[in-house]
């Protein structure tokens, strides 16, 4: 009997934790209200990924594939393409993030956190301190990029160019120092 006595203020108790009010739900409305902008960033991040990649691997492509005087035309519709993907798709996901938000950040809210937590973050995410901070993200990783360049560039940049060598080697074409000289396997000849 003892068992189930346990058993039921365990139960219980995760109910009320678990429990939602509709101030608890105002709460969690609010904070989502609050975060938008994370919410949103988060979706457009998740958009551009695919994009920057692709960017990437048609810059390799456009390196070792394309002949030098179509480069600069090829890279711009490349460019071109990746910017309209971009303005096309990153509106809807955020879009979507926001509706989203609610049944997947906001129920992961309301189950974990008591209505004094839920006051006491919006309390914190409010104070004009935190906002400042905030603000200040884009500065702080703007400052520390630059610093890291010039700290590590020396170190790196033969590391980069190593590497580089490696997967030319690896992928059978001609060294990069006879990249001008001889025409790349596969390359479009002219």
């Amino acid at each position: 009997m003892k068992k189930f006595a346990l058993l039921a203020l365990v139960l219980l108790t995760g109910l009320a934790q678990a429990q939602s009010t509709p101030a608890k739900k105002e709460l969690v409305a609010k904070l989502l209200t609050l975060q938008q902008k994370a919410i949103e960033q988060t979706a457009q991040a998740m958009v551009e990924r695919p994009a920057l990649q692709m960017m990437q691997q048609a810059s390799i492509a456009l390196q070792t594939r394309v002949a030098p005087d179509k480069r600069e035309a090829i890279a711009k519709q490349v460019q071109d393409d990746i910017n309209k993907y971009v303005a096309d798709v990153v509106p809807l996901a955020r879009e979507q993030a926001v509706k989203l938000a609610p049944s997947t950040i906001g129920a992961l809210l309301e189950e974990k956190f008591t209505e004094a937590e839920l006051k006491e973050l919006i309390g914190i995410i409010e104070l004009p301190v935190n906002r400042k901070f905030a603000q200040m993200g884009g500065d702080f990783q703007k400052a520390l990029g630059e610093k890291l360049v010039a700290q590590t560039k020396s170190s790196i940049e033969p590391k980069v160019k190593a590497l580089e060598q490696a997967i030319v080697k690896h992928l059978g074409l001609p060294p990069p120092a006879a990249k001008a000289s001889a025409p790349l396997l596969g390359a479009p000849q002219k």
